[in-house]
């Protein structure tokens, strides 16, 4: 697959947002340290912004308070005033739309770097919106490159079946920031040095692209998200199975038909019931409990980037 868009001049607004989720202190501490210090993420010629996206959920240490702020930068919840009684992440989504925005607009953030943690087995994750952005696939393969011989995989949420409205989908040039495992609520020294890199690779990429380095075309692996799995339930909607021991810790792993998925309280296997391979992401995610979601199924897809840099035509 060929990516069609990108951008054609220098960068020059970027956020970084953390707490967009409120229990993912990963970001949250990154952040909070570069509003008090930026020196590390400051680049030449560009302008960074450091942004706790939900300081009420930080404060109180939740994911949020009414909903999730991760899934209402829709035009639903945007190009509506509110009322007062209204849920506190839709007002506020509206006050990043004002700041970081208009969504679609040329006024917008040039890239939102939002950063999340998870509790699934995912290790550095960059979570991609469309196929078809030439700069963020070419910054997903710098970064991927900066960080080998450690794996950094891409997650495509292009579908429109299945693609929700991100915090950072207000940005000309949004990207999602996914590392882990690490339990809600908790920090670890060698996840957050991992989204600390991942950041400043980002950035790094950014200033070469505006300084006109050239970027020769490439090609990119990622992992298309196909379908979301729930957990087997009773008739009263109770879990009745969890996540197989075969299958915990699998992320990014080959799943084939017939292998074990979930296990019941009476030690039955329930199999994959899929026709193909795939490779399962956010396996056993703590947050995605809520949302009826065990794991989620990928395939794998090779996307290309022509050559880039601010000067292209």
């Amino acid at each position: 697959m060929t990516a069609l868009l990108g951008a054609k001049s220098p960068l020059r607004r970027v956020a970084i947002f953390g707490g967009t989720h409120g229990n993912e202190l990963s970001g949250v501490l990154l952040v909070k340290h570069w509003e008090e210090d930026g020196a590390e993420v400051q680049r030449t010629g560009l302008q960074v912004k450091p942004f706790i996206a939900n300081p009420r959920a930080v404060q109180k240490g939740s994911r949020y308070i009414d909903c999730d702020l991760n899934r209402v930068f829709d035009p639903a919840h945007l190009g509506e005033e509110m009322p007062e009684n209204s849920p506190y992440e839709v007002v506020r989504a509206q006050e990043i739309h004002r700041l970081f925005g208009p969504k679609g607009g040329k006024d917008a953030y040039d890239v939102i770097l939002d950063l999340h943690n998870t509790t699934a087995n995912m290790g550095c994750t960059l979570i991609l919106e469309t196929s078809k952005n030439d700069l963020l696939i070419q910054m997903f393969h710098y970064i991927k490159s900066c960080l080998a011989p450690r794996p950094c995989f891409v997650y495509l949420i292009d579908r429109p079946s299945l693609k929700y409205a991100t915090t950072r989908s207000v940005a000309k040039h949004p990207v999602g920031v996914e590392v882990g495992p690490q339990p809600q609520g908790v920090l670890r020294a060698d996840i957050l040095d991992q989204m600390r890199r991942i950041v400043g690779h980002a950035l790094d990429f950014i200033q070469y692209f505006n300084e006109g380095r050239e970027f020769p075309a490439c090609s990119l692996e990622v992992y298309r998200v196909m379908e979301k799995v729930d957990y087997p339930r009773k008739e009263n909607g109770e879990i009745a199975a969890v996540i197989h021991p075969s299958l915990q810790d699998q992320d990014w792993k080959p799943l084939n038909p017939g292998d074990p998925v979930f296990l019941t309280l009476d030690g039955k296997t329930i199999p994959f019931d899929g026709d193909s391979t795939v490779y399962p992401v956010f396996v056993n995610e703590a947050a995605y409990y809520e949302k009826g979601e065990a794991f989620a199924t990928t395939l794998k897809v090779t996307l290309t980037a022509r050559s880039l840099n601010s000067s292209s035509p």
